[in-house]
């Protein structure tokens, strides 16, 4: 009997709408302790190769960068050294033209270590985040927040 192998999990990002992904990616660098993906030798290739055009990129971080797009990965995940791009967990905002207008279907939990929420949510609070509400329920206790571009999160 032949036996059908297991398939691998898949790889995935979170992909997330902005008006201002540079911006975006730095908040959530911040709110996570991430680390904003270093693409430049990947973009400096593709200019070089005249397979991007520069009105396409802007300089990040002293660097070029890809215009409309940045990603922000766990700096104890890997990555691709050519590309600069995570291989594990991390966030990818893109450019949008329109606002954000309703609540967001998928959101973030941020974990606080225990007894430090309202520590972790005044800092938060210092990078550009806005407590949207606090919630005390019989199944427990958290903060909603949102980030500089309104998008909802919670931290428990």
């Amino acid at each position: 009997m032949t036996q059908t192998p297991t398939p691998a999990p898949l790889h995935f990002k979170l992909v997330i709408d902005a008006a201002d992904p540079h911006t975006q990616a730095d908040f959530w660098a911040a709110a996570l302790h991430y680390e904003p993906e270093d693409n430049s030798a990947l973009v400096e290739r593709l200019l070089a190769a005249g397979a991007l055009p520069g009105a396409a990129t802007v300089e990040y971080h002293g660097r070029p960068a890809f215009r409309d797009l940045i990603a922000v990965r766990h700096p104890g995940d890997p990555h691709d050294e050519t590309t600069g791009t995570g291989l594990g967990r991390r966030l990818l905002f893109q450019r949008v033209p329109e606002a954000k207008t309703v609540k967001n279907r998928l959101h973030l939990d941020l974990h606080a270590p225990e007894g430090r929420r309202a520590d972790e949510v005044a800092r938060l609070e210092a990078l550009g985040a806005r407590i949207l509400r606090e919630v005390d329920e019989p199944g427990g206790r958290w903060t909603v927040m949102c980030d500089p571009e309104g998008n909802e999160f919670c931290v428990q």
